[in-house]
């Protein structure tokens, strides 16, 4: 089956999604497709009268329906047909996932698609499974431990991974009890939207699943402000998740999820596998351009194997071959805007300027659309803003160290600690260097997420507060309640 399609040929959802209907609107924020710079929609803003409506209609779905009440395996089979429904529109889903974001339309299908009905499937089966507690209390007691839902929950999602983002935030929102309301990035809005339509044509009821679309400082801000809303779920930046608690502690408490930025680390050890490493640190930094939140940004080598081991990853990064989303046989996909690729080009040049050396790449690619080369960036200082700052493409940097000491201090960043990996054939050396990695998440011998969706995700230090995926993210869609009845 050939994948490659005619972005032309698109149909765009339009408007808003909420209580199972289209809300059409028109003007916003104009979208220019990655691949090509042709600008091709409008992304329409929500106000607070918009989120509020969105809100009451979540409440009134919920109470009309009896998610949160009914036998939990109703909430499950429900989100099995959903999945169900994804796989079998993944086509659909893939195109319009590609036509907007930097995604390639083949990955979408193999990995976004099919990863996200995993993880609805993941989250359904824990809604008759995680419940709560009976405790030990004295004799003449009886001590339990209650879980309940929080009500409506907020979402907020990224740019970079749209369908598998809203997965993250829908599915354990959703197996907990919880209706949701969702705001996706408004760069990659249409196929979360679509999602929405699927999940109502699935059985859940309309109004448990509401889509407003909009930016951060007006859309965002509703949603995050929203009293009636009982918790905050948000992916993006650190910047971005500051600005969301600010908001939150505005209006008063309420508990959040924030998976945040990060600048991570990727330690080779002289021991270790290098065509096995120098594939990994590879993929690390080229997969969806750079532009993921674990990106591995920071190699550091032990000094005996620098040479060979940078000289291994530009061959890589050379053989790489950009391509629209679009295309079928499309690997390396563009930047998400203009103004993030000047952003790029603006960070390599002053870190060149401050002395690093450009062992690959280092410039745009002469085509239509916004892409970046695969970039190496050697002999780099410490404060150079390629190695301080969270780039989100595809600049590599690489510093030496002589000790696993040495190592550990160059890994450790003022600012994040979102996730690392480490490269080594002894595993006590892997043991210990996990242990002391300040980062949510550690790959040995690997570098990225599995489809283990049991595992979860979050960081440290800035790279944000909770846990998306695995138990920790059913479990932080329900509010614990403590009960002692004296018999």
């Amino acid at each position: 089956m050939d994948l490659s399609f005619d972005p032309a040929d698109v149909s765009l959802p339009s408007g808003h999604y909420i209580g199972g209907r289209h809300r059409p609107a028109t003007g916003g924020v104009t979208l220019y497709r990655p691949s090509d710079g042709v600008a091709f929609a409008d992304c329409p803003i929500g106000d607070e009268n918009l989120v509020d409506e969105a809100v009451q209609t979540a409440l009134a779905a919920l109470k009309a329906s009896g998610w949160a009440s009914c036998r939990p395996r109703e909430r499950v089979n429900a989100m099995h047909r959903w999945a169900d429904l994804i796989e079998a529109e993944a086509e659909t889903l893939a195109r319009l996932e590609a036509v907007a974001s930097t995604r390639p339309v083949a990955q979408a299908i193999e990995a976004d698609v099919a990863i996200t009905a995993e993880q609805i499937r993941f989250f359904a089966e824990m809604a008759d499974k995680e419940g709560g507690d009976l405790v030990p209390t004295a004799e003449s007691q009886m001590g339990m431990i209650l879980t309940e839902p929080y009500g409506v929950v907020g979402a907020i999602t990224p740019w970079n991974f749209p369908i598998a983002m809203a997965g993250w935030k829908l599915g354990p929102a959703l197996a907990a009890g919880n209706a949701v309301v969702l705001k996706p990035s408004e760069m990659t809005p249409f196929s979360t939207v679509y999602l929405a339509m699927l999940a109502e044509r699935a059985g859940l009821p309309a109004g448990l699943i509401n889509i407003v679309l909009g930016d951060g400082p007006t859309t965002g801000n509703a949603i995050t402000g929203h009293p009636d809303i009982g918790k905050i779920s948000f992916t993006g930046s650190t910047r971005a998740g500051q600005a969301i608690m600010a908001n939150v502690a505005r209006i008063g408490v309420k508990p959040m999820t924030l998976e945040l930025g990060g600048k991570s680390p990727q330690i080779v050890f002289a021991d270790a596998d290098m065509d096995l490493a120098a594939d990994c640190v590879t993929r690390g930094i080229i997969a969806n351009a750079g532009q993921v939140c674990v990106a591995g940004s920071r190699l550091l080598v032990e000094e005996s194997a620098a040479e060979a081991l940078a000289a291994a990853i530009a061959r890589r990064m050379a053989e790489i071959r950009p391509g629209a989303t679009w295309e079928a046989e499309t690997g390396f996909p563009p930047i998400i805007s203009q103004r993030q690729i000047a952003r790029i080009a603006e960070i390599v040049q002053a870190s060149v300027a401050q002395g690093a050396k450009v062992m690959a790449g280092g410039a745009r690619i002469d085509r239509s659309g916004y892409f970046y080369q695969p970039t190496l960036l050697g002999e780099v200082r410490a404060d150079s803003p390629a190695v301080t700052e969270e780039i989100f493409g595809p600049v590599l940097t690489m510093q030496t160290f002589r000790s696993e000491d040495e190592a550990l201090m160059l890994a450790r960043h003022p600012t994040y600690g979102l996730a690392a990996g480490v490269y080594t054939r002894d595993l006590s050396r892997a043991m210990r260097v996990t242990k002391r990695i300040e980062a949510g998440t550690v790959w040995v011998n690997r570098y990225g997420r599995s489809r283990d969706h049991i595992l979860p995700t979050g960081g440290y230090k800035s790279s944000g507060i909770g846990k998306d995926l695995g138990r920790e993210a059913y479990r932080a869609n329900r509010r614990q309640k403590s009960v002692l009845i004296d018999l």
